[in-house]
């Protein structure tokens, strides 16, 4: 990795919401700011025409109605879609697209803040999810298949897909550093300022000029790639006595029950940080040894608040670490056999469908700031550039700081 560029750069933000989740676009050129969030604006309606669940009129819904019948769908969405399914690889099919129906049943079939105001009572039941090796996805004739009754889910994977592939797009055209959060997954490209994009983490995200609610936290420097966090205490919601969130686990097509409340991942792309942070989620008692084997740096939070990191995440006296490997196992076309993700390579095969993985060029450098934090207390982990599903907060409201959470 080159020397730090120490030169000062002013940032510009801008706030908003899309996709049923916040967004949060820094530049280091403030002079292009507006011209990039439309570009950014237009981007994110394409992807929530494509990809959306809770649009009638979108490519992902009609695929409800094909009847298993091979669809041809837009380059878009079969990107996202292609994302996804590595993810499913990448995890040993811990983060599944074939969700969908699962994520009805528990009530999750609209905007969020409609499941929390609804809280209407579901009955659970244990059910494995379909599975996602049932998906054929054809790029080279633009097609996919989904099994007549199979309904997919793309929440997992497409906002820090889109976050990689905005982030990328907007520093090639204004040439200059971009940050993207969607819901706290967060994307950088260009430039980063000095110091790299602070980024703090920790449980619930909220406005990056607000002071953080008590907890503990870790501030860090991101200086390329991505950086997510999942957690199953944001999007959390009651239906009558049962405590619900929107993580499951496909092997019961339930909310799962882990350890862990918040896990906080660093990687080559936002894309393979948050495949990681949710299925280390799922995985439980197992994730900080699979997240290390992977060489990925974590930091996972336990339910009573105890933190855990695994080697390469940024710690007192450690300036910065060597850029972790992408996730294994590429996506092959046609619905082809993948291989067994336990045998292949942690180091990962070059990934020609890894949404967005081609475009992004910069490989992920986390560093700690001049004083890295972990502060005590009962809160979490969730970066301040927006990576991930909740999380928030800064020490002044810099526009080049950003948070992340659940």
């Amino acid at each position: 990795m080159t020397a730090a560029d120490t030169s000062v750069r002013p940032t510009a933000a801008a706030n908003w919401r899309a996709l049923g989740t916040s967004v949060r676009l820094v530049m280091t050129d403030p002079a292009l700011l507006d011209s990039c969030n439309l570009l950014l604006a237009r981007q994110l309606a394409e992807v929530d025409a494509a990809c959306s669940r809770f649009r009638d009129d979108s490519e992902l819904v009609a695929l409800d109605s094909a009847g298993g019948r091979p669809v041809r769908v837009s380059p878009l969405l079969a990107e996202a879609l292609a994302v996804a399914l590595r993810a499913a690889a990448a995890t040993d099919g811990a983060v599944d697209p074939t969700v969908g129906s699962a994520m009805n049943a528990i009530g999750y079939d609209r905007d969020f803040r409609l499941v929390q105001e609804d809280g209407r009572p579901v009955k659970l039941t244990v059910r494995p999810v379909p599975g996602w090796r049932l998906i054929r996805l054809d790029r080279a004739t633009g097609t996919v298949t989904v099994p007549a009754g199979v309904r997919l889910d793309l929440g997992a994977t497409a906002k820090a897909w889109a976050a990689d592939k905005a982030a990328a797009t907007l520093a090639r055209a204004a040439g200059c550093g971009v940050l993207v959060s969607l819901g706290g997954d967060t994307a950088v490209a260009g430039e980063p300022p000095a110091g790299g994009w602070r980024i703090r983490v920790q449980d619930v995200t909220g406005p990056v000029d607000e002071t953080p609610p008590p907890g503990p936290y870790a501030t860090v420097g991101l200086r390329g790639g991505g950086l997510a966090t999942s957690g199953t205490t944001a999007r959390a919601w009651r239906s009558g006595p049962h405590a619900l969130h929107h993580i499951l686990d496909p092997n019961t097509g339930l909310p799962t029950d882990s350890p862990w409340r918040t896990v906080s991942v660093a990687a080559i792309t936002c894309a393979d940080a948050n495949a990681a942070s949710t299925a280390a989620l799922i995985k439980g008692t197992g994730a900080e040894r699979w997240l290390s084997g992977l060489g990925l740096p974590a930091r996972l939070v336990a339910r009573d608040g105890t933190v855990v990191t695994t080697p390469g995440w940024p710690t007192t006296g450690t300036p910065q670490f060597s850029p972790p490997p992408p996730l294994p196992i590429p996506v092959p076309d046609s619905g082809a056999p993948l291989p067994n993700p336990r045998s292949s390579n942690a180091g990962g095969a070059k990934d020609s469908d890894a949404g967005g993985a081609e475009d992004c060029a910069a490989r992920a450098g986390i560093s700690a700031r001049p004083a890295f934090e972990d502060k005590g207390g009962s809160g979490g982990a969730a970066p301040r550039v927006g990576t991930g599903r909740g999380g928030g907060g800064e020490e002044s409201p810099a526009a080049d700081t950003t948070e992340t959470g659940p």
